[in-house]
């Protein structure tokens, strides 16, 4: 009976820091950017010239497009302040969507032999079956709906602005004026803690 209260206990606890480790999954903050490729999330930017700059900010799969460009602009007004400039001009600028795929519990892939060649083949583990096989040759691999696939997707975007000195040019819609742009979405940005 011990035993059995103890084990009971244990995954309970388990259950309970799982929840609370998914809980802490929040929008990336405005930060320089940590980790490669898909882990990569936070801003940074590259001088190519006196007055030009790339500057990108890529946020984790729970921080919306919109609050990946919000962050991009303030960067590019940020770098602009620092730099001594008023304004600057998006010269280019692009919104890369990454999306990746999971399977759980567990999915794996390889290469077996089919019929006459080789070819595709996965291996998984289905609730109460154990592992099992799929190949192109033997139908649908989404029979055994015991295997989750979740999709999440995240958001880079990227921005060449050349910046300048003195108002804005009049009637160009992608020049900015950084101030502006720092006073105005200043108070949405989330700084790390």
């Amino acid at each position: 009976m011990a035993f059995s209260f103890r084990r009971t206990s244990a995954l309970g606890l388990i259950a309970a820091s799982t929840l609370a480790l998914a809980g802490c999954i929040s929008e990336t903050t405005y930060r320089p950017a940590t980790g490669t490729g898909f882990a990569r999330e936070g801003f940074s930017d590259r001088q190519i010239e006196a007055n030009r700059f790339v500057v990108s900010f890529a946020g984790n799969t729970v921080t919306s497009r919109d609050t990946v460009e919000k962050y991009l602009l303030f960067r590019a007004a940020e770098i602009t302040v620092q730099n001594g400039y008023d304004y600057f001009v998006t010269a280019d600028r692009d919104i890369d969507k990454k999306e990746r795929t999971y399977t759980t519990p567990s999915f794996g892939g390889g290469y077996g032999f089919g019929y006459g060649g080789w070819g595709p083949r996965w291996r998984y583990y289905g609730r109460g079956y154990g592992w099992r096989s799929w190949d192109p040759f033997w139908g649908d691999p989404f029979f055994d709906r015991t295997v989750d696939i979740n999709t999440v997707e995240k958001y880079e975007a990227t921005a060449e602005i050349v910046m300048g000195k003195g108002p804005k040019p009049a009637g160009n819609v992608r020049a900015f004026d950084a101030r502006a742009v720092m006073s105005n979405i200043g108070p949405s940005v989330v700084l790390p803690k």
